[in-house]
């Protein structure tokens, strides 16, 4: 990884052959954490197709890309995101004029956009969602399938889909009972459509921390990626694919599954490199 100066601080570059995609901005803040960052500024970030599509690849590169071993997640301008671009219902609905055939369509196009969100949780990296301004709608199915959640303190999140005639058909509520553990409280917040407020996603667990603001949220998470990228990418990944395995089995099959793990892991060198204090190969 090569260097370049900021004036504050010196910064590693992109070195290998990272894909480019138009609506997605990569860099590297911190030696092997990669930033993913939504860039569609000037339309707050909305979500069309194309971009959708673009984070399930990106996701998909980054998790086989060895020198990335963190991933922050965030979006460019004044917010997060303002949830789907309008303009992609146009292309979800098919022209055929059968309704049996339009319905095999949307849900073709559906599953796929469902795989492009799971491709956050199923990266074998961690990867960090930093929330400000705003997150709505399908920019909340997106921050579901982060591993740590922080917000800045003027953001909300909420989750917008009744209010334009749909449901949450992404991850939200499959993902957001399982992280705040209440499910009349996920209820309440999917069925009224209300602003949930940094203060209350702090305290009901959506987000493990909340900073003042836009800046001190970006340094929180380069510095919390950057503390993860320093430890072993083997114990990292695998304590990632052990704690998303374990929340949708019984705790009885998450330990079977950990020890056949470890049963493997804990032949490799990176135990004793840790216990030394020596430097890990990356995975």
């Amino acid at each position: 990884v090569s260097t370049q100066s900021t004036g504050t601080r010196t910064l590693p570059t992109l070195s290998r052959s990272i894909s480019t995609y138009p609506h997605l901005k990569i860099d590297i803040p911190s030696s092997k954490v990669y930033h993913v960052q939504l860039n569609r500024p000037e339309k707050r970030n909305a979500i069309t197709l194309e971009m959708w599509y673009e984070i399930g690849r990106a996701f998909d590169e980054l998790s086989e890309t060895p020198d990335c071993r963190a991933i922050i997640l965030s979006g460019s301008g004044k917010m997060f995101t303002a949830g789907i671009d309008l303009s992609a219902f146009m292309q979800v609905v098919p022209k055929q004029p059968d309704s049996a055939h339009k319905s095999l369509s949307i849900l073709s196009v559906v599953k796929k956009l469902q795989d492009s969100f799971t491709a956050v949780e199923k990266c074998k990296k961690p990867v960090i969602a930093a929330i400000h301004g705003a997150c709505i709608g399908g920019g909340v199915d997106l921050i579901c399938g982060a591993d740590i959640r922080l917000m800045s303190s003027e953001c909300y999140i909420q989750v917008k889909e009744v209010d334009i005639g749909i449901v949450a058909d992404v991850g939200t509520i499959q993902r957001l009972p399982k992280i705040v553990g209440n499910q009349g409280l996920v209820n309440e917040y999917c069925l009224t459509a209300r602003k949930i407020h940094s203060d209350e996603a702090a305290r009901v667990g959506i987000v493990s921390r909340v900073l003042v603001d836009q800046a001190a949220l970006m340094d929180e998470a380069v510095a919390m990626a950057a503390a993860i990228a320093a430890k072993s990418p083997v114990a990292v990944q695998g304590t990632k694919s052990n704690l998303v395995f374990s929340r949708d089995h019984s705790v009885q099959q998450g330990l079977d599954r950990v020890a056949l793990w470890n049963s493997a892991m804990l032949l490799g060198n990176d135990p004793m490199a840790a216990m030394s204090g020596g430097d890990f190969e990356d995975a």
